[in-house]
């Protein structure tokens, strides 16, 4: 390795090049791998939920949430601040308690998609959030049958508890940033794609993805202190409410340019995140047909701004037409069929193919009514980031919003990689666990908790879930031609463990990665 780069590839003879300066590693037999590239994860909004939130993720009843607060330690600011709790495990009946707990201490608690809070009554008092809150535009305000609010907030709603939360100091976010490095780290992950950061990013899970979490990142590169290798889309309105002006105003502020006299190759500012709906749990998931809303049934609809699908289509339109006009890369969630294909038009709708198919727009999560869309996606050059441990661990309840078909039809890997697209996987961290091997599993075995995947046709094999984590992340990155493979000439991003292609797929979780390097520097050694 020279100047962080690999200098060549071969056997014994290779140590012939070695000096009295040369690092020499025995791997033991293991492999040698690319770096993992995880496309999607929060890592502004991981970092905090793991080292400044009580961690809810393991509870399995309300009341074993409502003890945990209950016996929680307020934080300097006086709120004790939560994350993790689970719908798919919990269920609805009973989080109704959380609102009376702690009466004189406010709580927030962000569940573990990202796409929910839950305050209680000190809270909603200190918010000045009282009964005349109104009805958001791509959220969801929670009431009472009275009308009154009871503490739940989704999507763009989540922006009337955010935006008055007291900040996280600055040392806080560093020092958290730094220590979700070095976990990261030791799993074996060289480089990642943050999906999400800027004036938008207050809104998503733990209020800490807005623009001071950027800065940090920017601050912690020139300061030679963030070995990852991290993109970032920018999120300009949150997770509801985008339009074509916000972005407008967004592509023109100082934000895309903050990183411009830092190495691309460690920290870049690679497009804008657009919320084109929500999530299926909510009941803001756009589908072609109808599926279990939280009252009722019904299709759902595009979070963007307009009053009518057809105005939040072309509000569509012209966010795309902007971000690619820019340049820039477009990473849009969509979780509804109806609302990746209205993505797939946007960008088919663009007045220079060629440029849109340079800027590798993809969407993130995805749902197929037909997988013929998929031909579509591979000729317009969108790429496909995706999480199977979201649909392992919440198969149950997405089976009974979705229906069976539906369901087993929800993430076609196979299928997509047959047909071309670029398909990454991804963990969504902290939606779920930020451990690759996770990610690998339930896309190899499309087990979920509805039940085993044995004979699904849409089942990876390693090799493929293996590439999906390395090689075609570099590709979403612009970067394939510096990393995601082990050439002469790339990035020595290198993670060694055991062979991974040796035994059953489920024996990853007992294989640990013995090192990690980035740019030809050992980041982690295990002990």
């Amino acid at each position: 390795m020279s100047d962080g780069r690999i200098t060549a590839i071969g056997g014994d003879e290779l140590l012939q090049l070695a000096d009295g300066s040369t690092r020499i590693i025995d791997a033991q037999g293991g492999a040698i791998l690319p770096g993992i590239n995880d496309g999607h994860l929060h890592f502004a909004a991981s970092a905090m939920t793991r080292y400044a939130h009580l961690q809810l993720k393991d509870a399995q009843s309300w009341q074993e949430v409502v003890d945990r607060i209950e016996a929680a330690s307020p934080d300097p600011g006086g709120w004790v601040r939560a994350a993790g709790w689970d719908e798919a495990v919990l269920g609805t009946e009973g989080s109704e308690n959380l609102a009376t707990a702690r009466p004189d201490t406010p709580v927030v608690a962000f569940d573990a998609s990202g796409h929910q809070v839950m305050v209680n009554g000190e809270a909603l008092r200190r918010l000045e959030l009282g009964e005349k809150v109104p009805d958001v535009p791509g959220g969801v305000v929670g009431r009472n049958h009275d009308g009154s609010v009871n503490g739940r907030f989704a999507d763009a709603a989540m922006r009337l508890v955010n935006d008055s939360l007291p900040p996280f100091a600055e040392d806080q976010l560093r020092q958290a940033f730094l220590r979700f490095q070095d976990e990261l780290h030791m799993l074996g992950v060289t480089s990642l794609t943050d999906p999400g950061l800027g004036p938008g990013g207050r809104t998503l899970m733990a209020a800490s993805c807005d623009t001071p979490s950027l800065q940090i990142l920017t601050e912690l590169a020139r300061d030679g202190l963030l070995s990852l290798r991290v993109n970032c889309l920018l999120l300009f309105a949150g997770t509801g409410g985008e339009s074509a002006q916000s972005v407008r105003e967004g592509l023109e502020s100082a934000l895309p340019a903050l990183a411009e006299d830092v190495d691309p190759l460690r920290l870049r500012i690679a497009g804008v995140k657009v919320f084109a709906d929500g999530i299926p749990r909510s009941g803001t998931a756009w589908f072609h047909d109808e599926y279990q809303l939280p009252c009722g049934h019904g299709h759902g609809a595009l979070v963007l701004e307009g009053t009518s699908d057809e105005d939040r289509v072309d509000q569509f339109r012209a966010i795309l037409a902007q971000i690619d006009a820019a340049g820039l890369q477009a990473g849009v969630h969509a979780t509804g069929d109806a609302a990746t294909e209205a993505f797939i038009e946007a960008v088919e709708s663009l007045p220079d193919p060629r440029g849109a198919k340079n800027n590798r727009h993809y969407v993130i999560h995805g749902a197929f009514a037909d997988n013929s869309v998929l031909q579509r996606m591979a000729r317009a050059g969108i790429g496909y980031s995706t999480n199977p441990s979201i649909r392992s661990e919440a198969g149950a309840l997405m089976q009974r919003l979705l229906g069976q078909q539906r369901f087993e039809a929800q993430q076609p890997l196979a299928t997509a990689a047959e047909r071309g697209v670029g398909v990454s996987l991804a963990s969504d961290s902290p939606v779920t666990s930020p451990d690759w091997r996770q990610s690998v599993i339930a896309a190899v075995t499309r087990n979920t908790s509805a039940g085993p995947g044995d004979g699904e046709p849409e089942r990876l094999t390693q090799a493929q879930a293996l590439a999906m984590m390395t090689q075609t992340p570099a590709w979403q990155d612009h970067a394939e031609q510096d990393k995601g493979w082990i050439r002469e000439g790339y990035l020595a991003d290198l993670c060694i463990l055991r062979d991974p292609l040796s035994a059953r797929v489920e024996e990853l979780l007992n294989n640990p990665t013995s090192y990690t390097i980035v740019g030809g520097n050992v980041v982690y050694e295990r002990g």
